[in-house]
């Protein structure tokens, strides 16, 4: 591995206009990094990432690095982009056990984080930083959110995460595991136990469904539920997804891993939201593609589809009148989420979208007082290193806010 990176960061040109960095949304220092690297300072390197992005070494594994740093290396538009992803990998993992985290003295003002997701362990880290006693509430049983629940263990092994939480620790954050704010407490108990502000990083955890017949069969799962628990489920020898973007593809290489022989994943237009190398994975693995499949029903046999016709521009003019009848065991609806509505429910003043995402001014302030919120419970699901960008600024926003309050 190390002759490998070694290899790997003597290909960089060090541009000057680097566009590797403009690709990516949290501004990684690339050439920096790598120049750091070249002068044998792999400490200085790991601790620049992990300034610039706490969740480096989580990123570098699950990032869509062809349509981001990778994908706008200048190497790439003739032959082969520096593989920073790997670089970076080997760079935080090897340097994250050992790392010191730099703390201002503490301030005296508690911070309650809603959520142990890529945007609550984010700010965590940056206010810790800043001075603040920092508490984790998160309703789960472990920290992550998605990258616990949602994301493959053969994509990201869930040992990084207990990484992440000793290290949490370490800097005195507190995590208040199997408790969920909206419930039992609520945000105004937040604020009367003397939480100066409140973060709110919750995701999207309920299901879309389809509102077709057959979905609430035995037979039938939602993606996000299935993937928390893979191995409680046995899906049989012949799986239906229903969808074909990149959860999609999670739960049909998972499927794979965990039993199951045939998968198919369907569409219901001609393209695959999927990135382009999770679906060579996927074929790889075995999955199948359907195209132009709009599904009516599920039934006994499994789910049944109307075939899509497409004209020339790939859009959609209608539908076939005969029905395609799909055998599975199992059908797995894996088309989006939401967020799930206790605080909304519980909170006076704060205010949603017509689809449950909360309403947020350009910092990540919500409708209300000393409430922010970042990631997918205000955007819709986005990728981990969108929800560290704006977490960022959200903190950022946060410590301006309360260090305001002294003067």
């Amino acid at each position: 591995m190390s002759v490998y990176i070694m290899d790997e960061i003597s290909r960089c040109l060090n541009c000057k206009n680097p566009l590797c960095v403009k690709g990516c949304p949290v501004n990684t220092p690339i050439p920096e990094i790598i120049q750091t690297l070249k002068n044998g300072n792999l400490n200085a390197a790991g601790e620049r990432l992990f300034e610039n992005n706490p969740l480096s070494m989580m990123c570098a594994l699950v990032c869509n690095h062809n349509e981001q740093c990778e994908g706008h290396c200048v190497l790439g538009k003739k032959g082969i982009p520096v593989h920073f992803s790997t670089i970076e990998y080997y760079v935080s993992n090897t340097y994250f056990d050992k790392m010191k985290i730099k703390c201002k003295e503490k301030n005296g003002k508690k911070v309650a984080v809603i959520g142990a997701g890529p945007a609550g362990i984010t700010i965590a880290f940056k206010l810790a930083q800043e001075g603040y006693s920092v508490v984790i509430f998160e309703a789960k049983e472990k920290i992550g959110g998605m990258l616990q629940y949602g994301i493959p263990d053969y994509r990201l092994p869930k040992t990084i995460l207990e990484r992440y939480r000793k290290k949490l620790l370490e800097i005195g954050v507190q995590i208040r595991l199997d408790t969920t704010i909206g419930g039992t407490l609520e945000i105004g108990d937040l604020f009367k136990d003397g939480y100066k502000s409140v973060f709110i990083g919750t995701g999207v955890w309920r299901p879309k469904k389809l509102g077709i017949s057959g979905e609430s069969r035995g037979d039938v799962l939602y993606a996000i539920n299935y993937l928390a628990n893979p191995e409680g489920h046995d899906v049989g020898e012949t799986v239906a997804v229903i969808g074909a973007g990149n959860t999609a593809v999670d739960v049909a290489r998972t499927c794979l891993r965990n039993g199951a022989r045939n998968v198919t994943l369907y569409a219901r237009g001609t393209k695959i939201r999927a990135t382009e190398e999770e679906v060579a994975y996927a074929k790889l693995d075995g999955a199948e593609f359907k195209f132009c499949r709009q599904i009516c029903e599920i039934n006994d046999e499994g789910p049944v589809f109307k075939l899509a016709l497409i004209d020339d521009e790939g859009n959609t003019t209608g539908y076939a009148d005969e029905l395609e009848q799909e055998k599975a065991d199992t059908t797995i609806i894996a088309i989006s989420q939401s967020p799930k509505d206790k605080l909304l429910n519980t909170t006076e003043g704060l205010k949603g979208s017509d689809k449950g995402f909360l309403i947020t001014d350009e910092n990540g302030k919500t409708t209300c007082e000393k409430v922010y919120a970042s990631g997918d419970v205000v955007f819709g699901a986005r990728t981990v290193v969108e929800a560290v960008a704006f977490s960022k600024k959200v903190a950022d926003a946060m410590d301006k806010d309360m260090s305001s309050e002294d003067k």
